[in-house]
C-alpha cells in the first residue's frame, strides 16, 4: 500500500539533521528546520486511508520513504510500530529512533535528513517539486 504527497523544496533546505527527516504543509522554511526537506506538503498524515495507517501499526511491518526531485530519488526505510497514530494535519516526520509521536509515520529508519543523497538535497534548496511515497508492505 502506498500514499503519496506532493510537495516542493525551498531556498532553506539543508537536511542536517542526525535523527530526523520531515515533509511539512507549512508554507516557509526557517534556516532551524534542518530536518524538513519539503514544504506544501498537498496532505499530512490524518489524510492517510485507515487501512494503510493499521499496517504501519504491525512492528513487523516495513516502511519506505521514497522522495524524488528533479532527476535524483533517495529511498530510506524504517519500520511500523504499534504507537503509530497518523494523526497530525501539518507534518510527516521519519524517525531513525524509536520516538513515537502524532507527527512520526516511520521508525528505526536507515538514516535521517543528513543521510540524504546532496544532489536531492540541493534540488530540494533549488526549490524542486518533491513527490513522496510512503510504502507499507
Amino acid at each position: 500500500m502506498d500514499e503519496v504527497i506532493r510537495a516542493r523544496g525551498h531556498e532553506n533546505v539543508s537536511a542536517e539533521h542526525a535523527s530526523t527527516f520531515e515533509v511539512t504543509t507549512d508554507d516557509y522554511l526557517t534556516p532551524a528546520g534542518d530536518c524538513i526537506l519539503a514544504i506544501e506538503a498537498d496532505r499530512a498524515p490524518a489524510d492517510f486511508d485507515p487501512e494503510f495507517v493499521a499496517a504501519c501499526r504491525d512492528e513487523a511491518a516495513t516502511i519506505t520513504v521514497t522522495i524524488e526531485a528533479g532527476d535524483y530519488t533517495e529511498t530510506v526505510e524504517g519500520r511500523g510500530d504499534p504507537d503509530l497514530e497518523f494523526e497530525n494535519e501539518r507534518s510527516a516526520v521519519g524517525r531513525t529512533s524509536d520516538y513515537v509521536d502524532d507527527r512520526t509515520i516511520v521508525v528505526g529508519a536507515e538514516f535521517a535528513a543528513e543521510g540524504f543523497d546532496r544532489d536531492l538535497v540541493d534540488a530540494l534548496a533549488d526549490g524542486a517539486e518533491a513527490t513522496v511515497t510512503i510504502s507499507v508492505e
